[in-house]
């Protein structure tokens, strides 16, 4: 490919991506408030599973053609890349605010899923009664967010009975609900196609750079299929659609390791191998990922600027880390040794350490102020 064409992919990519991105809140947002459907559920579920597509395209063609590094690479890059990058990028555009259910439940499972697997490979390869399981808690997952969601619906339909003979209550047509799914379908279509021009183009410019494949695979490759979730999460962070950027995140993360890596380990001709790399180095960097999110999220109920600061510190280091492997650099091991064994750890305990205090000074903050208020005050 020449210089001129693949600067033309990226830019029509980038064009594609944002309004497809602009297309998908648009739609998820209308389909959310005519179901009464919070954007977290939406989140969570139709926009993860869209922008999830070309992960699953990219992952099961290589296990099917016996390519199981690339697929293992991709779940692993696209997880890191969710949670560093695009979270980190959404909570640097606008502080985002978190919802107590996902503090309670979504964030704990996508932590639960994540060691699971990682123990699941611990032996060196995943089987397909392994990628069974995955597959088994995904969809526990969908069943518990479905009952939540239904006895939510249920609450604010008691709650709103005098409302709902309101005047200004209108019912919804089954043309505006579809125009709405069209809208996030065509959403969904820009994205994809704006992230495989990207993708073209930026493996266009890295071959006449010189860049190895392995370079390759290991940064745009994984970075490539994520584009979807990061059109999604920041365009819907910067229209204040904070609950279905974090969603999207989320219910990525989980959809990669319950779905892509379970298909995977289905299709696949037999067991997926795990390289020394990825089980010691790759996969304890996608659980620390995860476990940090957890103290983060928890402590004020929100991802704020430091906090994104901080995530996306821990993307450049990864990326850093790949690019001293590729190249061969004699201080990659020593400093994955390092980092695995020492600071990552470290800093989890110290961010779980922080998050326990600031919950402790919030229920502290909130014992106080029932205490004022019950106490006799002066008339």
């Amino acid at each position: 490919m020449s210089l001129g064409a693949s600067i033309v992919w990226l830019v029509l990519g980038l064009v594609l991506l944002g309004w497809g991105g602009d297309w998908l809140v648009r739609g998820a947002t209308r389909i959310a408030t005519f179901l009464g459907i919070s954007p977290l559920v939406i989140g969570l579920t139709v926009v993860a599973f869209g922008t999830s597509a070309p992960e699953l395209a990219v992952s099961v063609m290589a296990c099917s053609q016996g390519e199981t590094d690339l697929a293992i690479g991709n779940v692993v890059g696209s997880n890191l890349f969710n949670t560093f990058f695009i979270l980190g990028a959404a909570a640097l555009i606008v502080p985002l605010a978190i919802e107590r259910r996902m503090i309670r439940f979504d964030v704990p499972f996508m932590v639960m899923l994540t060691i699971s697997a990682y123990a699941m490979v611990w032996d060196g390869e995943l089987s397909r009664f392994e990628g069974l399981g995955l597959l088994t808690a995904l969809l526990l997952y969908l069943f518990l967010l479905g009952r939540a969601t239904r006895q939510a619906r249920r609450g604010e339909a008691s709650r709103s009975d005098d409302a709902a003979s309101s005047p200004s209550a209108t019912p919804v047509t089954w043309q505006a609900m579809l125009a709405a799914l069209g809208i996030l379908v065509v959403g969904l279509v820009l994205l994809l196609a704006g992230s495989n021009s990207i993708v073209a183009g930026a493996v266009g410019l890295a071959r006449r750079a010189g860049l190895s494949e392995l370079l390759i695979g290991a940064t745009i490759i994984a970075a490539g299929t994520s584009l979807p979730e990061v059109a999604a999460s920041l365009v819907a962070a910067a229209k204040g659609q904070r609950d279905l950027a974090v969603g999207n995140v989320v219910g990525s993360n989980i959809l990669n390791i319950g779905c892509v890596l379970a298909i995977c380990a289905g299709v696949s001709p037999s067991a997926i191998p795990v390289t020394a790399q990825s089980l010691h180095v790759d996969l304890p960097i996608v659980v620390a990922s995860a476990v940090v999110c957890w103290p983060i999220v928890i402590s004020k109920a929100s991802v704020g600027r430091a906090e994104g600061a901080l995530l996306l510190a821990g993307y450049v280091f990864y990326m850093t880390l790949q690019v001293m492997y590729a190249i061969g650099s004699p201080w990659a091991e020593p400093t994955a040794y390092y980092s695995v064994r020492f600071a990552l750890p470290g800093l989890t305990v110290a961010l779980c350490l922080f998050a326990g205090f600031e919950v402790m000074r919030d229920r502290s903050r909130r014992r106080a102020e029932v205490t004022a208020s019950d106490s006799p005050s002066a008339e």
